[in-house]
Parts: structure tokens; sequence; C-alpha cells
């Protein structure tokens, strides 16, 4: 399925914080939102799974209006991890996990064995089914990121929406997570846009890249296409060398600062 946003005006009380953006991100590809704190990208994601509805402009998917479809249908279609998700106290691995299954339970049926094998396909996938009994509030930060994208998998969707899944984690994590990402992506053909602020993670996994500036799209394309020197000046007001990353082959940006000319 596809997700499409035509001349979107989004915002919060009197101030539109997103306007007159238009973006179809690719079917089957990893697209990455990048942009300066306050520019709107997690407004963006939010608006994508119907928790904020537009201003101005429409959003569709797969040429139906967002606004038509069943809360319990478009659950099915569209998932989204927000940037600090709540973890229901003294709930396990496994019965976190089993709530991506409820958009698909008829009313008074129980979970069936279709549903148990997806969860157990969906932490394997995340290599955490020696965690399933565990209490996910006694878990590492990766090991809980884990838990929320299994979830995520285990509620099946064409597109996946990600806020910032490696904030707040150690390097290593942050591999983990992304390239679990790239796997589902693959595996899966699932549709995941995310936004990251590691501009050169986000170079290095995207298919796609949409740079926004004070709740406008300024440029989107390729990796390669547009991650320049110019356009990190313009968007972060950053001066910068722009070089080829020496392992992923994707531009690598080196920040320079008062003292690194």
């Amino acid at each position: 399925m596809q997700i499409k946003a035509e001349q979107l005006y989004l915002g919060y009380d009197e101030e539109n914080i997103v306007k007159n953006l238009s973006m179809t991100p690719p079917i089957g590809k990893i697209s990455v939102i990048l942009g300066a704190n306050g520019c709107g990208k997690s407004t963006l994601l939010k608006s994508f799974a119907r928790l904020l509805d537009a201003r101005k402009g429409q959003i569709n998917l797969d040429e139906k209006s967002l606004s038509s479809y069943k809360t319990k249908t478009l659950s099915t279609h569209i998932g989204l991890l927000p940037q600090n998700p709540v973890v229901p106290e003294g709930i396990s691995v496994m019965d976190l996990v089993l709530r991506g299954r409820y958009p698909y339970q008829k009313m008074f049926s129980s979970l069936t064995k279709k549903d148990f094998d997806i969860v157990h396909q969906s932490l394997a996938m995340m290599n955490i089914e020696d965690l399933h009994d565990k209490n996910v509030d006694e878990l590492s930060g990766g090991q809980r990121q884990r838990v929320w994208i299994a979830l995520s998998l285990a509620q099946d969707t064409d597109i996946l929406l990600l806020d910032e899944p490696t904030t707040y984690l150690d390097i290593s994590y942050q591999i983990e997570i992304l390239d679990s990402l790239m796997t589902i992506n693959k595996k899966k053909n699932t549709t995941i846009v995310m936004v990251l602020h590691d501009i050169n993670l986000a170079a290095r996994y995207a298919d796609y890249i949409y740079a926004l500036k004070e709740g406008e799209l300024i440029k989107e394309g390729k990796p390669e296409e547009i991650i320049t020197s110019e356009l990190m000046k313009e968007v972060y007001g950053l001066d910068c060398e722009v070089i080829e990353d020496p392992i992923a082959h994707s531009p690598f940006v080196i920040p320079k600062g008062q003292y690194h000319q």
C-alpha cells in the first residue's frame, strides 16, 4: 500500500508546524525524514498514523482518504512506534508483543494459533525469543526497543512508522536496531518511514531521504543525490565536508567547528 500526503498543513493551537507539504514515500523502501528539532518531523508521522488531523490538504492510503478507514482496519495497514512508548507496569515481553495482534481479533474471540505463530516469528526476527517471559521494565534500552519493534512486526502492517527508534541507545544498539529494520524491509517488503537524528546513519540505511526545514519540505531524493554540504548548511546551519563512507559507500558528513576547520 502507498501513503501519500498532498499540500498538507498540520499544527497545534494557532501555529502551523507543517506547511504545504507533499510527499509519497516509495513502496517497499526505507525513507528517512531529516531536519532540525521542531521542524515538524514527529508531527508528520503522527498525521500519517491519523493521530493528528490535517488542517488543510489530504493524506491518502492507496488513493483512499486516510480519514475514511475504520480505526481497526487502519491498524492492519499502518503501525507507529513513537519516541517514548509507555510500558504497562509488570507486563511481560510476550504479553506486550501479543498486543500487536489486537487489530485482527473479532469481538469476543480469542487469540488463535496463527496469532501466536506470528508473535513467535516476530520475537525470532528481533532475536529476543529468550526474553519472552521477562518483564519489559527489567530490560535494557536496546532490548526494550527490540520488543517494541517486535510488537510492530506482530501487527503485520504494510507501512511502519518509527519516530527516532535509536534515540538514547549506545551506538552498537543503534546499528543492531537499524540492521533489524533493514532486514524487515527486505524480507517482508515493508514500507518504512522513520525520523532519525544521525545524518550519517540516515544516509547509510535510507533508500530515500526527505529534508525538512521549518515545516516545509525543501529537498528529497536518494542519499547520494541530496546529502551535500550545501543542504546541511541550509537545514542545520552546519558547516561541513561530505565524503564517501568507506564502509557503506554512502555520503558521510564531517562537521566543522570553531576549532576544527
